[in-house]
C-alpha cells in the first residue's frame, strides 16, 4: 500500500484555519507580521529545523528561549524517554520536582519555589501572592513588557505618567486592568511619580528583568537597582520577571549578570522557558517569608494538576545540569559572531540599524536610534524586518517572524550554522533596505 503523501506548508495552514483561530495555537506563529505562510516543521535537531516539505533551516528562535542546548539533545532525550516509562503524570509529589526546585534555588537569590507549568500561571501566581501578602491591589507594569496574557497585565498607558491603565485587547474588561498603573520603561521619574502619588497602594511593581517581548531593551545601568530600592522604601514587592531570561542569559538570569554588581535583589522571580528543556514546565519564587503565605502554609490560594510534572521536570533538569559555564560561553561566541555579521550586512547595504542584546540574546531595530523603551521600540521599520525575514528564509535561515522579538542561539549552534547565517545576511540586508520606509518628499 502506497503510502499518503505528506502535506505540505500551505495545505496544513489550510486545515489548521478550518479548525483553529488563525490556523495557530500562539499568534506570532501565524506570520502576520511578515507575511506568507508559516512553515510547518516535522522534526528539528541540533540547530536546524525541517519542514514537512522537506527545507532545512537554521533555528535563531529555539522555541523562543528553551532550547540552549538546541533540539533533541541525546541526553535530554534520554532522560524524558526514562520518565515516560516511569508514568506520565501521578497527581502525587516526586522526587523529580523537589530536585529540579533545589536545582534552580542553588543558582538564583530565591529561598522557596512553586512549580506551575507556563510562564503566564507563574506571573499571575506571582501578582496574586504579592496582593495577599502586602494587603494592597495596585500592580505598576512597564509598557512593552509582556508578562503573558494575565487580564491585568494585558493593558496600555493611559493619557499620563500615573494614570491608570485601559485594556490593551478586547475581551479584557475595564475592571480586571483598573488596578494597573503602566510606565514608560526605562524612566525613574515616572516610577518615582507613581510611587509619590499611589505607594500605600502599590502591592507590586513587575518587570522583565532584561525585556525581551518588544525587542531586547535591556535596563539602563542601574535600574533594576533603583526598582528593588524603591519598592523596599513603599512596602511594595519587587517581582522580577526571568521566563525568558533566567538561565538563558547566565546560569541564573539577569539577576546573576547584573544582580550582584548593581545590588538589587527580587522578593518575587518567575521562571520559564529554559528551565523546562523544552516541555511546559514554569515556575514562581522568592523570600522565605513571603512565600509562606502560599497555601498550604498560607491563605493565598494557587493549584495545578500538572505542576511539577515528571516528564518536564525531568527534562529542565537534565538541561540545567548540562548548562555549564562552557555553554554560556559558546552561547556568548556564537551570538558574537551573528551581531558583527548582521551589523557589517545592514551597514553594508546602507540600512540604518541597531542591535542590542543581554546576554547571548539579541534583536535588530531598524531604526537609527538606541531603543530605551516602548516607543523607540516602535520606531523600528517593521516592512524592512519583513523583506529580511522573508529572504533569510529563503536561503535556510529561520528568524522570528516579527520585528519586535528575540533571537535565540543554542549550544548546538556550530560553524556550519552560523556560516549559513552569515552567508544569508548580505542578500537579505540589501533585500530590507529595498523595502526600507523613505521620507514622504522622496529625498534619500
Amino acid at each position: 500500500m502506497t503510502p499518503a503523501p505528506t502535506p505540505c506548508s500551505e495545505e496544513l495552514f489550510d486545515r489548521a484555519r478550518a479548525v483553529t483561530p488563525g490556523g495557530v495555537n500562539s499568534p506570532v506563529r501565524a506570520f502576520n507580521a511578515v507575511g506568507g505562510t508559516p512553515r510547518f516543521i516535522a522534526s528539528a535537531r541540533g540547530p536546524w529545523l525541517t519542514d514537512v516539505d522537506g527545507n532545512e533551516y537554521v533555528d535563531l528562535i529555539c522555541s523562543w528561549g528553551p532550547m540552549l542546548l538546541g533540539h533533541a539533545h541525546p541526553e535530554v532525550v534520554a532522560a524524558v524517554q526514562a520518565a515516560v516509562a516511569r508514568g506520565t503524570s501521578y497527581g502525587t509529589p516526586t522526587e523529580g520536582e523537589v530536585t529540579l526546585v533545589e536545582e534552580i534555588i542553588g543558582r538564583t537569590p530565591v529561598e522557596k519555589v512553586r512549580l506551575v507549568s507556563s510562564g503566564t500561571e507563574a506571573t499571575m501566581s506571582a501578582i496574586r501572592l504579592a496582593r495577599g501578602f502586602t494587603g494592597r491591589d495596585v500592580v505598576v507594569k512597564f509598557a512593552g513588557c509582556y508578562h503573558g496574557h494575565l487580564d491585568a497585565l494585558l493593558a496600555s498607558a493611559g493619557s499620563g505618567l500615573t494614570t491608570f491603565s485601559i485594556p490593551g485587547t478586547p475581551g479584557v474588561p475595564a475592571s480586571s486592568t483598573a488596578l494597573t498603573l503602566v510606565l514608560p520603561y526605562n524612566d525613574r521619574a515616572a516610577v518615582e511619580a507613581a510611587f509619590a502619588e499611589h505607594g500605600d497602594r502599590i502591592a507590586c511593581l513587575i518587570t522583565e528583568a532584561a525585556p525581551g517581548n518588544m525587542g531586547v531593551v535591556p535596563p539602563e545601568p542601574g535600574f533594576n537597582a533603583f526598582l528593588a530600592e524603591t519598592c523596599r522604601r513603599h512596602g511594595a514587592l519587587f517581582v522580577s520577571d526571568e521566563v525568558m531570561t533566567g538561565f538563558r542569559v547566565s546560569r541564573s538570569g539577569q539577576w546573576g549578570t547584573d544582580g550582584a554588581v548593581e545590588g538589587w535583589r527580587p522578593d518575587l522571580v518567575t521562571f520559564g522557558k529554559v528551565m523546562g528543556g523544552g516541555l511546559p514546565a514554569a515556575a514562581f519564587g522568592g523570600r522565605a517569608d513571603v512565600m509562606a503565605a502560599l497555601a498550604p502554609d498560607g491563605p493565598v490560594y494557587q493549584a495545578g494538576t500538572l505542576s511539577g510534572n515528571p516528564i518536564a521536570t525531568a527534562a529542565g533538569l537534565a538541561t540545567l545540569r548540562l548548562a555549564t559555564p562552557d555553554v554560556y560561553d559558546h552561547l556568548a561566541a556564537v551570538a558574537d559572531t551573528l551581531r558583527a555579521g548582521v551589523a557589517d550586512a545592514f551597514t553594508a547595504a546602507g540600512v540604518p540599524h541597531v542591535i542590542q542584546s543581554t546576554g547571548s540574546m539579541f534583536s535588530v531595530f531598524l531604526t537609527d536610534e538606541p531603543v530605551r523603551d516602548f516607543a523607540g521600540a516602535s520606531r523600528t521599520d517593521v516592512a524592512a524586518y519583513g523583506a529580511f525575514f522573508h529572504a533569510m528564509l529563503d536561503r535556510g535561515v529561520h528568524l522570528p517572524p516579527s520585528a519586535f522579538e528575540a533571537w535565540f542561539v543554542s549550544a548546538a549552534h556550530d560553524d556550519r550554522a552560523v556560516q549559513t547565517v552569515l552567508d544569508a545576511l548580505p542578500a537579505a540586508a540589501e533585500a530590507a533596505g529595498s523595502r526600507q520606509a523613505r521620507p514622504a518628499n522622496g529625498e534619500s
